[in-house]
């Protein structure tokens, strides 16, 4: 069975978006030391740009997480393969993800990240499909959201592939 990429959201959607999230970001964060923990390994495209629209010096530090395997439903499970590099208690956190989908998996690392005392803890998130949310998170800062379909590209993959697309597409089967 083929596969082929439907353009959902295009790049220069993503682009003006991430742009105006950054502007957000250096507002709301000014004369604040922040750090982004960018969630591997779906967020590092997204983080990527948004380092780079934020105007404040920042610390950035990864943290890697698994909870969908190789298909296409979160396992539930969330699963630390990558811990952060250094500490963050007395610091503003903005967790950077891709995609907030059933709410477990953020719900899980703000816990988590709440244990280390950071100064606050915030969430921005490229992508959002409340419709299957099994847990409510508050998303400070949103890009889009988006209707209960599979999407690819910018960071996001189907079985390690079509990260590297720069758009938000759905796979269709042919």
């Amino acid at each position: 069975m083929a596969e082929r990429i439907v353009t959902m959201i295009d790049a220069a959607a993503i682009a003006a978006r991430v742009q105006e999230l950054g502007k957000e970001i250096t507002r709301d964060y000014q004369d604040k030391p922040l750090v982004l923990i960018v969630v591997l390994k779906g967020s590092f495209v997204f983080a990527s740009d948004l380092a780079r629209a934020v105007d404040l010096p920042l610390r950035i530090d990864f943290l890697g997480v698994r909870s969908y395997g190789e298909g296409t439903e979160s396992s539930g499970v969330v699963q630390i393969t990558h811990d952060l590099s250094k500490p963050i208690a007395g610091e503003d956190v903005l967790i950077v993800e891709d995609i907030v989908d059933t709410g477990l998996t953020i719900a899980h690392l703000m816990d988590l990240l709440r244990t280390r005392n950071p100064r606050s803890v915030k969430v921005c998130s490229l992508l959002h499909k409340p419709a299957r949310a099994r847990v409510e998170v508050k998303v400070d800062y949103l890009g889009f959201t988006i209707e209960d379909k599979f999407v690819v590209g910018y960071g996001l993959d189907f079985a390690e592939r079509y990260r590297n697309l720069p758009y938000i597409g759905l796979v269709e089967r042919e």
